[in-house]
């Protein structure tokens, strides 16, 4: 599965050589810190995050913070970014509904997982954060576009679907549908949620540019 990665890292260069103190970077705590983020995020919100909060959650002094990152910003785009790593092994069933179904369901857990809840307290900031902004685009959004594009490109690439439908707007209700609930609705976005978009709008709207379809 290509890995997509939107937007160039964030964190301070490492070197391998010592940082102030004489300590070098010690990678493993990479992981950490960032899920501790993800913590702040969720539980407390994006103005309520401190490099003080985020060292405290992860365990670690605040100088293993301010190596890797110099700002409040850098910190945490660089998680966001990391998100779009996230391993999802792209199906490849043969059947348009089936890889589509897939890969809806498992959006689904992604959005109403730690990604969600952290993006939902960065709304507001994204609007005059540029940094945080880019780097949702860039890390998660891409990844999930990748993904749902290369499943609509193999669906052509066996004649399932006309040829050119990848990226079109019938395609993109694939995706659409679930991330506008997830951001904007009050009713919570599961996996029946995901099946009904499925067979009731995106399955409909294939069927009737490609009637031989099935």
């Amino acid at each position: 599965m290509p890995r997509v990665c939107g937007v160039p890292a964030l964190a301070l260069p490492d070197d391998g050589r010592p940082h102030r103190g004489g300590r070098p970077r010690d990678p493993s705590r990479d992981g950490a810190i960032r899920s501790a983020i993800l913590r702040v995020l969720a539980e407390e919100g994006y103005a309520a995050l401190t490099m003080d909060a985020v060292a405290t959650r992860a365990g670690v002094g605040k100088a293993t913070i301010y190596r890797r990152w110099r700002t409040k910003s850098q910190l945490v785009a660089d998680a966001v970014v990391s998100l779009g790593d996230e391993v999802m092994v792209l199906p490849d069933s043969g059947s348009l509904e089936d890889d589509l179904r897939v890969l809806m369901r498992w959006l689904v857990t992604a959005v109403n997982g730690p990604l969600g809840a952290a993006t939902r307290s960065l709304l507001s900031a994204m609007a005059h954060e540029p940094q945080l902004r880019a780097a949702f685009h860039g890390g998660p959004m891409e990844h999930w576009h990748a993904l749902f594009h290369q499943v609509w490109t193999r669906a052509e690439d066996r004649g399932e679907v006309r040829p050119g439908l990848a990226g079109t707007a019938i395609a993109a209700t694939a995706s659409a549908a679930i991330l506008q609930r997830w951001l904007f609705g009050v009713e919570p976005v599961d996996q029946a949620f995901a099946d009904e978009v499925l067979a009731d709008v995106v399955l409909p709207l294939v069927d009737a540019t490609c009637p031989l379809r099935r």
